[in-house]
């Protein structure tokens, strides 16, 4: 095969597995952002320690992690068919590819935002903030170079997936590998498909350790600018509790 007829189905494949990989992380860090939340709060000594709850979605979260994802293809061929009215093509590998990623991002989001400094968490109480408060203000913006950094673990996780996914009709490259490179023994389009792949998840673990580091280096993490904004916030209030006194 020529490098003009390898040109048009590389191209094709390429845009179908960007368009699945970067909808299905949407939606995965969407709903797995919320849960990973609902996990910290909810646990023992959480700001809002409901345990039954939090074993309950820690055991759903689990049960979506532990299922391989071609078995999550089959199990959710009914769910994708009932959504996007087909189970084959580009748009029904979204659905398992989403669902498979929202239990993935929720575990990386609970490691990150448990990292958070706790005295910063009791700082904000101390001060009368609820829960919310703590979560926008202290939480997120704190762990955020790690949320980052699972997000990009999740998008070169979900790059894999898509590739079982084209094995069983998803399209994009993996289909493109499987279809040519091993039905037609195009082996060199097979090895054009997997250096695309290896060049795309570089450039994605470079981005996404960049952004980290970036946000890391201007207090991202750890850093005293979110504790000291509400301290200021909170000390005209002071000074009028104490002009009471």
């Amino acid at each position: 095969m020529t490098w003009s007829e390898m040109q048009p189905l590389l191209s094709q494949a390429c845009s179908e597995t960007l368009t699945m990989v970067l909808w299905s992380t949407l939606i995965a860090v969407a709903a797995g952002l919320p849960l990973g939340l609902l996990l910290v709060v909810t646990d023992r000594g959480g700001l809002v320690q409901n345990v039954v709850a939090n074993k309950v979605v820690g055991q759903v979260v689990n049960i979506g992690r532990s299922m391989p994802f071609i078995i999550l293809m089959v199990a959710l061929m009914s769910f994708t068919r009932w959504v996007t009215g087909t189970t084959i093509g580009t748009t029904a590998a979204i659905v398992p590819l989403a669902i498979g990623g929202i239990p993935f991002f929720a575990r990386l989001v609970e490691t990150a935002v448990r990292e958070v400094d706790h005295g910063l968490v009791e700082a904000v109480q101390s001060m009368g903030g609820n829960t919310w408060t703590i979560v926008r203000k202290v939480l997120i913006p704190e762990a955020l170079p790690s949320l980052i950094a699972s997000t990009t673990t999740t998008l070169i996780a979900l790059i894999g997936y898509s590739a079982m996914a084209g094995t069983v009709g998803g399209g994009g490259l993996g289909d493109l590998a499987v279809r040519y490179g091993y039905q037609r023994f195009e082996t060199e389009l097979m090895w054009i498909t997997v250096a695309i792949l290896a060049v795309v998840i570089s450039l994605i673990q470079f981005a996404g350790d960049f952004a980290a580091r970036s946000l890391h280096s201007r207090g991202g993490r750890s850093g005293p600018a979110p504790k000291l904004r509400l301290l200021k916030a909170k000390e005209p209030a002071a000074a009028d509790v104490s002009k009471v006194a």
